[in-house]
């Protein structure tokens, strides 16, 4: 079913299902987020597309609402810093209970549901903390700040207070070149 907006793009009538325990609306809706969701390296610009499957179920202790909610993000890799664009889904189910009855979070007000908080913090809580572009997106290179190629690890450069100990440590190849002595040359 698809529905004309009520009182903003994620508000749903539910006057015909008020304390009629049993009974159930679906609804589709496809509209622009109002706003920018997110303030970390990636987030849902303002305008980009959402798109919800809700359904409304009268219960004892108000109207459940089960949803399915599909976004994209955007932003920049938390590694290189190319710009990354991936799509979101996210599953919502919540109670919205009727006015007077026990505390929830949220409330049926005027005959309807406004699931834009609980969508929007949905979202907001389901987007990568450190976005990556690749899984194994090798970072950039600390000297230079250009993007290492796959599989490259950077050198860590060595501070100079330190330089002057290197000259009392073997160098690893100059071991690895050793002959082991064996038991009959020890005694």
């Amino acid at each position: 079913m698809v529905r004309k907006h009520v009182n903003g793009p994620f508000a749903f009538p539910v006057r015909d299902i008020l304390h009629r325990s049993g009974e159930m609306r679906e609804f589709e809706v496809d509209v622009p987020a109002p706003e920018k969701w997110g303030e970390g390296l990636v987030s849902v610009a303002q305008g980009e597309p959402v798109e919800a499957d809700v359904r409304l179920e009268a219960v004892h202790e108000g109207i459940l609402v089960t949803a399915t909610v599909a976004t994209r993000y955007t932003g920049v890799c938390g590694r290189c810093l190319t710009d990354v664009a991936e799509p979101l889904e996210v599953e919502i189910q919540e109670l919205f209970g009727y006015s007077g009855d026990e505390a929830t979070d949220f409330d049926v007000q005027d005959d309807h549901v406004d699931l834009e908080i609980l969508v929007r913090d949905s979202i907001v809580l389901s987007l990568p903390f450190q976005p990556v572009c690749q899984p194994d997106c090798p970072g950039l290179d600390p000297a230079t700040g250009e993007k290492l190629a796959d599989g490259a690890v950077p050198e860590t450069p060595i501070d100079e207070r330190w330089a002057a100990l290197k000259a009392l440590t073997p160098d690893q190849d100059d071991e690895a070149a050793r002959p082991v002595a064996s038991d009959t040359e020890k005694s």
